[in-house]
């Protein structure tokens, strides 16, 4: 049986430790201090590292199939970008125009221990500095690969991804929206992330097309799972393991999964999302199995 909670913490140790030095480093040159100690503050403070883990679990599942050569020298690396992207629209999500939140992961939001201002720079460049990390010359030998990751990446951030999906979360708060719209706002701004970690994933470890294929079928039901179980979190979980208010998005009104089809059925959906998940990889049998797991956990999880 595949102890996710160690897959995740081993990860997450490796992903910090990275980007624990790619701060260092940029200490030495850093011309304004108090920007690269906001960046940290955000990028630093704890949480699953789920996204990053995919990219590396998936990397991995790559490395096991595949006979091809144009794997990325660092994977960690990948994983880091996406975990700075990740923090970035944390940082803007919880900006006083935006969700207007207090806390993240327990701690003051950026906004409110640095500045709105600072706040809003330091999103802006976490999410130029993931960019950054993938165009690094020593990431891979071969420029289609290191291509091919920043295209996903830049597809999953954008218009037609999280700023996107964050414009169609606005709008929830005065439009009334059907599950089709809550599907579409979700598959773009928490999809569209977990989306490209799991290709980019496949991408860094050198996988065959056929296996991007799958992994984003994967991912694309996971996302929607994942997002699920955040609101059913946000209606039962103590706020201290949330590290967050919980209720906000009942208090503001907005369509859920679970505003429209209540616990149960919500509950249902997502188990039944994170089934079609895995069905996407049991083809590649026990290569697969961290994925797999990863699945699993994101409904069974607690905050």
């Amino acid at each position: 049986m595949t102890d996710v909670q160690a897959i995740l913490s081993r990860d997450a140790a490796c992903i910090d430790s990275w980007l624990s030095t790619y701060f260092d480093k940029c200490e030495a040159t850093a011309t304004a201090p108090q920007l690269l100690e906001a960046m940290r503050y955000s990028a630093l403070n704890g949480g699953k590292r789920l996204r990053g883990s995919l990219v590396l679990s998936a990397a991995r599942m790559a490395e096991q199939i595949s006979s091809q050569t144009e794997a990325c020298s660092s994977p960690v690396a990948v994983a880091a970008s996406i975990e700075l992207m990740h923090s970035y629209s944390l940082i803007h999500d919880d900006l006083p125009a935006m969700d207007d939140a207090e806390l993240r992961r327990g701690a003051a939001a950026n906004h409110i221990t640095f500045g709105e201002a600072t706040a809003i720079l330091a999103g802006d460049a976490l999410q130029t500095e993931a960019f950054a990390i993938l165009s690094a010359p020593d990431l891979s030998e071969c420029t289609s690969t290191q291509l091919k990751l920043i295209h996903l990446l830049s597809h999953a951030s954008g218009f037609q991804g999280m700023a996107g999906g964050q414009i169609l979360d606005l709008l929830a708060k005065e439009q009334r929206f059907t599950m089709a719209d809550v599907r579409q706002m979700q598959d773009m701004k928490t999809g569209a992330l977990i989306h490209a970690a799991a290709v980019m994933g496949v991408v860094a470890g050198g996988g065959a097309f056929a296996l991007e294929q799958a992994a984003g079928r994967y991912a694309d039901a996971l996302g929607f799972a994942f997002q699920i179980a955040d609101d059913l979190l946000d209606c039962e979980s103590d706020p201290s393991l949330l590290g967050k208010p919980s209720g906000r998005d009942a208090e503001q009104g907005k369509a859920s999964p679970v505003t429209l089809l209540g616990l149960a059925e919500a509950r249902k959906m997502a188990a039944d999302l994170v089934s079609e998940a895995c069905d996407f990889l049991r083809p590649f049998g026990d290569a697969a199995h961290e994925m797999i797991a990863l699945a699993l956990f994101t409904i069974d999880r607690d905050h």
